[in-house]
């Protein structure tokens, strides 16, 4: 098994190549999407957050209110400490156990938003970045999601730098390109890990990507 975090800045377009790697054969495991189902209704993650910050932070029907509790986290540091503190080892633990139920010859793409910042490079075989300019994650976090540029901006300067980001990559996709020159780069470095992976297991080189 090969092991691969994927990272980007927001805007980075890191979901667009996670899909087109799982065209190609990826196993991917969506941090953010498990990131919700450990605070689900009648979890223990849920919970867990109650107890931390209050009934409040509930909609109606019992779900997370996802907006009032980001009100709260994004206006404290230490309140987001603490919501880290709860959710991250659920979701690391439930990443652990969808990667381990995998086949051995299995390319396994951990897509993490915030694996810089969280320090989480070392867990993985090799490290992907998704890079864009600054330029183009503020032209489309304003004009296709629809963000003021203040709001953007601010989202931007909460995660770490690009140049943080690139220290860790052992393979750079640059999405500053036209769609045709992304399908080839990710078509390139499917066929790079597909090749490691066959390595790390001893066998043949793979060639047939």
């Amino acid at each position: 098994m090969l092991t691969v975090g994927l990272t980007g800045g927001i805007g980075a377009g890191k979901s667009e190549v996670s899909r087109r790697l799982v065209e190609h054969g990826a196993v991917l495991i969506d941090a953010d999407r498990i990131a919700r189902e450990v605070v689900a209704p009648g979890t223990p993650g849920l919970a867990a957050v109650v107890d931390a910050f209050g009934p409040e932070v509930l909609t109606a029907d019992g779900a997370l209110d996802r907006p009032r509790l980001g009100a709260i986290v994004f206006a404290d540091p230490e309140k987001l400490a603490l919501l880290n503190s709860l959710v991250h080892p659920l979701v690391g633990a439930r990443s652990h156990a969808l990667e381990t139920a995998e086949a051995e010859d299995a390319v396994v793409v951990h897509d993490v938003p915030l694996l810089t910042e969280n320090g989480l490079a070392p867990r993985y075989d090799l490290v992907i970045v998704v890079d864009v300019s600054p330029e183009t994650q503020l032209d489309r976090l304003v004009r296709l999601r629809g963000m003021t540029e203040q709001d953007a901006k601010a989202r931007m300067a909460a995660q770490a730098t690009r140049d943080a980001r690139l220290e860790i990559a052992d393979i750079v996709i640059d999405n500053d390109v036209p769609l045709p020159r992304l399908e080839r780069r990710v078509r390139e470095v499917w066929a790079d890990l597909v090749r490691r992976a066959e390595a790390a297991r001893g066998g043949p080189e793979a060639s047939q990507e």
